[in-house]
């Protein structure tokens, strides 16, 4: 095994030659082993173990057995031990979860910390097995059948092209030694019930079993490279990006078919679940919206728009005289002058002694009005928005800058006639948005 696992490196995986790897090793049989092989490879590595204190003495014997491994093999050790009960009821998850997540939070601080390159781990075909048949009984796309994958960001999985039998048998025959986990005999968890009770039937059915297994694994992902080359070019056509947020034709997403595949595939990536209230709002009122964690997708006439949720809530700034304005949302400047220059969309110019200092500003809001510069009489900015054919988030993203409860400037649009200079006003400012 030790040669088939050094060609697999020198393949598939070159780029772990001359880094820093951190070997995650729990004592358990698949981990000493890669341990081994790692080490015979000739590749740099620490072994990094995680004391979780749930089997009492038998935790500390595995720390133990993990020091020893490391002093045999002449390498750097580290070792961290966590309160895994309390974390779990903290959090108010499992204890197979908060394991998890202690033990990958751990791994990420000492990559960063510790300057190494990979973390690796001993995941191998049968891992693989059992992880497919999970995700298949909870019911799952086709990322879910995929498996585990064997390289992913900076965690890095060499063994998912051995068996366990392989793994095994290399180390009865190199006289390795191991700790063997309690817990994992237990079929209390639906991972053991699959190893121990589904995975063995299924190679009794067909003796070839793992190996049928593995190379579907790899017609899948080749289908899903391909299927997500065509995802990416469907969304580069239809993406369209307009001032900070996404613009969607909704009749270019309805000629797809079938549809509602396609909007799993171009939105996922965003966050979003209820997939019958996506698909819902392709016929929705304008106004419609679906908002996952993240993201908010919004009917918009004939589109749908994608947008980021603000994170930062929306309220009123206050503009003063003479003092140099800090946290604004925008970059607003004001300047007295003796003299109109040539205005424009970032620069207006009022008659100071009109404004009520201090200035506000803030979002629009429904029922808001104003008197257009260069028009008679007063139009409401739902009218004004929609002739200036703005849709429904920049209509949300505008500003506007207030003196009092008036309205002088629609930020960026239109200043308002009330507070233009005249011929007898004493006094200028000069207004202008840096954007």
């Amino acid at each position: 095994m030790l040669e088939k696992f050094k060609k697999h490196v020198d393949l598939d995986l070159p780029f772990l030659k001359g880094k820093r790897l951190l070997v995650a090793c729990s004592g358990g049989g698949d981990s000493v082993v890669l341990a081994h092989l790692t080490q015979r490879s000739g590749l740099d590595m620490a072994l990094a173990h995680c004391n979780f204190g749930l089997r009492a003495a038998e935790s500390d014997g595995d720390e133990d057995f993990v020091r020893r491994l490391a002093e045999q093999l002449g390498v750097e050790v580290l070792v961290k031990r966590f309160d895994t009960e309390a974390y779990a009821e903290k959090n108010r998850g499992s204890i197979q979860m908060a394991a998890r997540d202690l033990r990958y939070q751990w791994f990420q601080e000492v990559l960063e910390k510790e300057g190494f390159d990979f973390l690796v781990t001993a995941h191998h075909a049968d891992d693989n097995v059992e992880t497919f048949l999970i995700n298949l009984s909870r019911g799952t796309g086709i990322e879910g059948l995929l498996g585990i994958p064997e390289v992913n960001g900076k965690t890095v999985r060499p063994m998912l092209a051995f068996s366990q039998d392989e793994v095994m048998a290399y180390a009865h025959s190199e006289q390795i030694l191991w700790r063997e986990d309690s817990s994992n005999t237990s079929n209390k968890y639906l991972r053991n019930r699959i190893r121990h009770e589904v995975v063995p039937k299924l190679k009794e059915l067909h003796p070839t079993f793992l190996q049928n297994f593995m190379r579907t694994q790899s017609h899948l992902l080749q289908t899903h490279v391909l299927m997500d080359n065509h995802i990416q070019t469907i969304k580069a056509k239809l993406f369209v990006e307009n001032g900070g947020s996404i613009t969607i034709d909704i009749g270019e997403l309805e000629r797809l078919q079938p549809t509602a595949a396609y909007l799993y595939e171009v939105f996922k990536a965003y966050g979003f679940t209820e997939w019958d209230d996506v698909h819902h709002l392709l016929t929705a009122m304008s106004g419609k919206e679906v908002v996952s964690k993240t993201h908010r997708l919004l009917k918009d006439r004939q589109h749908l728009i994608l947008s980021e949720l603000e994170s930062i809530p929306k309220r009123s700034y206050l503009i003063f005289e003479n003092e140099e304005q800090l946290d604004l949302p925008l970059n607003l400047n004001l300047e007295d002058v003796n003299s109109i220059e040539k205005s424009g969309q970032n620069t207006i110019f009022m008659d100071k002694e009109k404004l009520n200092f201090p200035l506000v500003l803030r979002n629009w809001e429904k029922g808001d009005y104003f008197y257009p510069f260069g028009m008679q009489g007063r139009k409401k900015l739902s009218k004004f928005f929609k002739d200036e054919k703005m849709d429904v988030v920049s209509k949300e993203k505008q500003w506007l800058l207030c003196s009092d409860n008036d309205i002088v400037w629609v930020v960026g649009k239109r200043a308002d006639e009330r507070f233009k200079v005249e011929d007898s006003t004493r006094q200028i400012v000069k207004i202008t948005w840096a954007t």
